[in-house]
């Protein structure tokens, strides 16, 4: 079943985040744009390059309204011991969500059952706390986390511009359709 159009479910999580531990919940996915980050676990290969990636683009995600969330099995008390050992991950800025119980892992589906890790997904969130868009690699896969800007700003453009779309490889400033009987056969 698709989590396109469905509301964030109710969690309460520690995070690690710029030397503090916070709570976060799903309140804090509205409001503005959000972008949840899941991989399988700290202190892996894969994953700090990503993480690492997705803190270069935060600046760039920021001015378009954008706050990131990364999220794994582990705790925001392991968060932050790879944080302190570990040169990619000690530049990240954003908060690190753990989820030892693997709420959220199972409210995004993306847990694997009988391994207690998460797929590697990414999830855009609308300033209501509904998912937009959604993501998943698998686990060898990594992500490039500056393809989320386009994604993002079209899911802006189209929220703020009713009965507009953005077509494959629109990017911002380009023409958009207007969903029609007359585009019917002529796109």
């Amino acid at each position: 079943m698709s989590l396109i159009g469905k509301e964030v479910l109710p969690f309460t999580a520690q995070a690690y985040k710029n030397g503090d531990f916070i709570e976060v919940t799903e309140q804090d996915f509205k409001g503005h744009w959000t972008v949840v980050c899941f991989y399988p676990a700290d202190f892996t290969f894969v994953c700090p390059t990503e993480l690492e990636d997705l803190q270069n683009q935060y600046p760039a995600l920021q001015e378009l309204g954008v706050e990131v969330f990364s999220v794994s099995r582990d705790s925001h008390f392991t968060h932050k011991a790879w944080h302190d050992s570990s040169e990619a991950i000690g530049k990240i800025t954003y908060a690190m969500i753990g989820d030892p119980a693997h709420v959220l892992s199972s409210n995004f589906d993306v847990l694997r059952e009988g391994e207690g890790a998460a797929d590697r997904g990414t999830f855009i969130i609308d300033p209501d706390g509904v998912i937009q868009a959604v993501e998943i690699n698998a686990d060898g896969i990594g992500r490039d986390a500056s393809q989320l800007i386009d994604k993002i700003k079209a899911a802006q453009y189209v929220r703020n511009n009713p009965g507009e779309v953005c077509p494959a490889k629109w990017k911002e400033g380009d023409e958009t359709l207007k969903p029609s009987l007359d585009l019917v056969g002529k796109i």
